[in-house]
């Protein structure tokens, strides 16, 4: 069979980066210490990661991990930011033509207040006068609110977030504001004006095997892709999951529908343009079992428009 040079290089370029994903060179390590579970919480501002606590409240984060698994946070919008307090979401997707849409929510889970409240602290929010009421909705503590600890037996805190991720947080309390009835009070907009729900801080949130703050990162081993877009020339700037598919035609991704979120640019976004069906992604971090590389210009080219998978064309190391 006669092979054009073209797709001989691009036979080489994808065997070269299948040999990258299983190297040994180690550009860094997920930071020591580590031992809970990591999920990255991918925001209309930008994206912060939290580590669990699985030892001390191992009922609460299992039910957070299963609303995570499912996808049931994904593209829902923080409804309640009072200021320099809480940042509180997890319940509510807004639906064109049909306003706020409720998460499907399982069981409560049991009550398992342990550690304090402080600034950085994720806990589980809840009925009054329910200890044992929590079901999806979730905050992350702005400020020290250790008056919580003692409110209706004490809110349980079930992780934290890591690194630099409060700076999100801050940006996200010094937002302006809506209050649009229960299902949005005090919720933070990312325009200049109030428009509609489309303007509201929404929210992506996946499991992760590492700790990282790139902006755009691969994760080998589960196939997620998770980056965010300036589409056309700022026609659309989202944050979004791609998502590695079986193919025999190199590395294929598909979009991820429900993860598609507004955002704010920011720089080092990747673009996209329709007319030459090309995403590029300046710098992607690629982890695989805690070994980590970062390629650089990184092309894909979309393949398929109906089913929106992505091929990857090259990229420099």
């Amino acid at each position: 069979m006669f092979i054009s040079d073209f797709h001989l290089r691009r036979l080489l370029l994808l065997r070269r980066l299948v040999g990258l994903l299983g190297c040994v060179v180690i550009l860094a390590f997920s930071a020591s210490g580590q031992a809970g579970t990591i999920v990255r919480v991918s925001t209309s501002v930008g994206d912060y990661s939290i580590e669990f606590l699985d030892e001390s409240a191992p009922a609460t984060v299992q039910n957070f991990l299963n609303y995570v698994r499912r996808g049931d946070y994904n593209a829902t919008y923080l409804h309640r930011v009072p200021d320099d307090f809480v940042v509180q979401g997890g319940a509510y997707r807004f639906q064109p033509y049909v306003g706020p849409v409720d998460v499907p929510t399982d069981p409560p889970v049991i009550n398992e207040f342990g550690a304090s409240n402080i600034r950085g602290t994720v806990a589980m929010a809840k009925i009054d006068g329910d200890p044992d009421s929590a079901t999806n909705q979730w905050f992350v503590n702005l400020s020290d609110n250790t008056s919580l600890d003692t409110s209706n037996g004490g809110f349980t805190v079930f992780g934290s977030v890591l690194g630099n991720g409060m700076a999100v947080l801050d940006t996200i309390n010094g937002l302006n504001k809506i209050s649009l009835g229960f299902k949005a009070q005090d919720a933070p907009f990312i325009t200049g004006v109030y428009n509609d729900p489309r303007d509201l801080v929404y929210m992506n949130v996946s499991v992760v095997e590492r700790y990282s703050e790139a902006a755009h990162v691969f994760e080998s081993n589960s196939g997620l892709l998770i980056t965010s877009v300036n589409v056309n020339n700022d026609e659309d700037i989202v944050s979004l999951y791609l998502r590695q598919i079986p193919s025999s035609s190199g590395l294929q991704l598909q979009v991820d529908p429900g993860s598609v979120i507004a955002r704010t640019s920011f720089s080092g976004i990747a673009t996209y343009s329709a007319s030459d069906n090309r995403l590029r992604i300046p710098s992607l971090e690629v982890n695989q079992n805690g070994q980590v590389m970062v390629l650089s210009n990184v092309l894909f080219e979309l393949t398929d428009p109906d089913a929106l998978i992505f091929t990857l064309v090259s990229y420099d190391q």
